[in-house]
């Protein structure tokens, strides 16, 4: 959650235009990728399955926290191969606080 900051008695005007959430950038095989707007280094993406989530690497593909059932996580690292290049823009547009683009998913 955002926090406003006040300077003087009007809002700091670069939290009133914030996108909020956490958008999802494709869906496939009951998958959801998202990126965070504004989020921390190193540039990932989140990939959620069911119950089970994994924060992915965008570099080296690796998971930097949680977990994915394998298949599954075979599944988004496929993915993620094909579109390296749209993750780095969608990474660089949600740091810039922009919608990211979609992504086409697996066929």
């Amino acid at each position: 959650m955002a926090t406003c900051v006040i300077v003087g008695k009007a809002l700091d005007m670069k939290w009133q235009n914030r996108p909020r959430g956490m958008p999802t950038i494709s869906t496939f095989y009951g998958i959801l990728i998202r990126m965070f707007f504004n989020d921390h280094a190193p540039p990932h993406f989140h990939a959620r399955y069911g119950e089970f989530e994994a924060t992915i690497d965008i570099g080296t593909l690796e998971v930097i926290q949680g977990g994915l059932p394998s298949r599954a996580l075979n599944l988004v690292k496929e993915w993620a191969m094909m579109n390296r290049e749209q993750l780095q823009e969608d990474w660089r547009l949600c740091r810039e606080n922009t919608p990211p683009a979609k992504i086409e998913p697996l066929p």
